[in-house]
């Protein structure tokens, strides 16, 4: 059986966690911050936690991941 290959773009975007989450930054962050309230741009700064339902797929990305 060969060795799976984790994809490159989900180990620069994501971390897991040592409960076996997933890590990810704060989505509607890249631009037009000036139409976005204060109090949005507040909440949205540093990490989130994935979704279970995506997590589930971005896991399947990491297959060696020792944590998932």
């Amino acid at each position: 059986m060969p060795k799976l290959k984790t994809k490159s773009s989900a180990k620069k975007r994501f971390k897991i966690t040592s409960k076996g989450k997933v890590v990810m930054a704060q989505a509607n962050k890249r631009h037009g911050m000036i139409k976005r309230s204060n109090s949005q741009i507040r909440k949205q700064r540093g990490t989130t936690i994935m979704s279970k339902q995506d997590s589930k797929i971005v896991k399947s990305y990491m297959p060696y991941s020792l944590r998932g």
